[in-house]
């Protein structure tokens, strides 16, 4: 099915549209940094932390845990005199922004200029398999005296 406004258009006009149908070709470094607003110095210097946070040690569940989060390195911070406050001039050092991997966070980073760095996670130990039975068992290896 062909569209009216195709078939009563003039050669001139199926040129444009078909020179505006096309797509524009990006290439893949895009630093985004010198339009973003933020001030140079924010930018130029700043570490970002990529890492998967901890789980929770008041819950037992481990839902909400497969998302990588970036955080930004502390810069100059002084303690208010009047409160005893501690302040910061620096907008992003309270700043977390969550992802869903490792390399969207890392192109995040790599489009705004930030030099990063990944923080390892550390590797959950094998759970032995422990039995109701096993503390009542009569093996010279795990019989424990009561004397």
């Amino acid at each position: 099915m062909v569209e009216n406004k195709l078939v009563l258009a003039t050669p001139e006009e199926l040129k444009q549209r078909n020179k505006l149908a096309g797509t524009i070709a990006v290439p893949k470094q895009v630093n985004i940094a010198p339009i973003t607003g933020h001030p140079e110095e924010h930018v130029k210097n700043r570490r970002v932390c990529i890492s998967r946070p901890a789980k929770n040690s008041m819950q037992s569940g481990t839902n909400n845990l497969d998302y990588w989060r970036i955080e930004f390195d502390n810069r100059e911070r002084w303690e208010n005199p009047l409160m005893g406050w501690v302040s910061t001039g620096d907008p992003l050092s309270n700043m977390e922004v969550e992802f869903n991997s490792k390399e969207e966070a890392i192109a995040h980073c790599e489009k705004n200029g930030y030099k990063w760095f990944i923080e390892q996670e550390e590797q959950a130990k094998p759970s032995r398999v422990k039995n109701y039975g096993s503390n009542f068992s009569w093996n010279k290896r795990t019989r424990v005296s009561t004397k």
